[in-house]
């Protein structure tokens, strides 16, 4: 049979009922014959409650006492699965990252697993045992423990996944698998049965939370399939694998629609148009650390441009601060700030070998008298800026312009 690597988050986890949920679910795949490796994330909130405790004590604690504390949560989870699958009978060991040996850089916090030691768990699997591991964490070359960021345990389970060669990575969360769109905001969203990684890569980076970034760039990297599964619910979930393995017959030009409200439009009006400008006026917002994403310049008759780029709203201010010091370096009229705006993405790579996508969703958006502030493209994937209140709106009306509520084979 397979090897699977499943992992659960911290909602399938959040209460001993939960774990026994997911101890059940685990022994019905090790009664099919399945080889099993469960990594898990903290149980619902503790994490939370961990960095809470630790800011009470210090406002910013110490980086490395950090990852040791908020380390501790995973560590209950594994046990307590354990316990809950040798009370079934299943033969079970848990692990923290440390004890698999996933080595990371030490980067605590935010560290990038560099190598995992995988022969312990080939051992365990070879005598029938289901092993758990400690998602979200691992440990540097000198022993320190290091964790890897919120989501980080989706990472792990890829990361695993991938050194043991495994036949699927299952990631168990709160939904039934990868959507159209948000179904909060269009009901008639749809489940797709695939989406290449390419595609799962833009809409993670483009607003959707299913699956954390880090995670599918890794299964894409080392060809990882990976599926997202329902923690409660029967069904098929979403295979997330490579664009040759699809079914091209039944791939949509556009796979999904992300959006992002998380958007600020800043202007810097009236700049002196000469070589070099741009880099003048970018770099120190670059050297301020701040994440620069949509970039528009317009030329007008005076000689004088208006550069226009889109950055996080928590960043508005402080990218007005930069732009102000930058505008009486260069000679610039003005810095114009607009945290109403928002991001809406089509993603596709049924657009490489479609004209007319931009077409048809222009068309949309101007039907519906929403305006277009500022657009980008990639070969699978158009973004639009555009008002702030008219997102779900736009959302809805380019879900039905490009019909994604009906299955690939119903528009034939």
């Amino acid at each position: 049979m397979s090897l699977l690597v499943q992992k659960y988050g911290g909602t399938s986890v959040g209460s001993v009922e939960r774990i026994e949920a997911v101890a059940e679910k685990v022994g019905k795949f090790r009664d099919q014959g399945h080889d099993m490796v469960v990594v898990v994330s903290a149980m619902s909130g503790e994490t939370n409650r961990l960095i809470d405790l630790a800011q009470q004590i210090q406002e910013r604690p110490d980086p490395r006492e950090m990852d040791v504390l908020v380390s501790t949560g995973e560590q209950v989870t594994i046990a307590l699965l354990c316990m809950a699958l040798k009370k079934r009978g299943y033969d079970a060991r848990s692990y923290t990252g440390g004890q698999v040996r996933i080595v990371t850089d030490d980067a605590h916090n935010k560290a990038r697993i560099q190598q995992i030691d995988d022969a312990r768990i080939r051992e365990d699997l070879s005598a029938g045992r289901v092993v758990v591991v400690a998602g979200f964490q691992g440990v540097d070359d000198q022993g320190n423990i290091t964790t890897l960021g919120r989501g980080g345990s989706d990472t792990t389970g890829v990361a695993l996944a991938a050194a043991l060669k495994a036949d699927e990575c299952q990631i168990y969360t709160d939904v039934d698998g990868v959507y159209t769109t948000d179904p909060r905001v269009v009901s008639s969203a749809r489940r797709l049965n695939q989406i290449t990684f390419e595609e799962m890569l833009e809409m993670a980076s483009l607003g959707s939370k299913v699956l954390q970034i880090r995670a599918v760039e890794f299964a894409g990297k080392y060809n990882v399939p990976l599926r997202v599964l329902h923690s409660f619910q029967d069904g098929p979930g979403t295979l997330i694998t490579l664009d040759e393995e699809l079914d091209t017959m039944e791939q949509p030009v556009v796979s999904g629609i992300a959006f992002n409200r998380d958007e600020a439009k800043v202007t810097l009006a009236g700049v002196p148009d000469l070589p070099g400008v741009a880099s003048r006026i970018l770099a120190p917002v670059g050297d301020a650390n701040i994440e620069v994403d949509v970039i528009v310049q317009n030329v007008s008759s005076d000689k004088t441009t208006d550069l226009t780029f889109t950055v996080h709203k928590n960043d508005m201010e402080k990218a007005r601060g930069v732009l102000e010091t930058v505008a009486k370096e260069i000679g610039a009229r003005e810095v114009i700030c607009d945290s109403h705006v928002a991001k809406v993405s089509l993603v596709g790579v049924g657009m490489r070998s479609h004209a007319g996508v931009a077409a048809t969703m222009f068309k949309a958006l101007a039907e519906d008298n929403i305006n277009i502030q500022m657009i980008t493209t990639s070969e699978i994937k158009i973004s639009v800026i555009i008002d702030e209140k008219y997102l779900e709106l736009a959302v809805r009306a380019l879900h039905a312009a490009f019909e994604m509520d009906k299955a690939p084979q119903e528009l034939k």
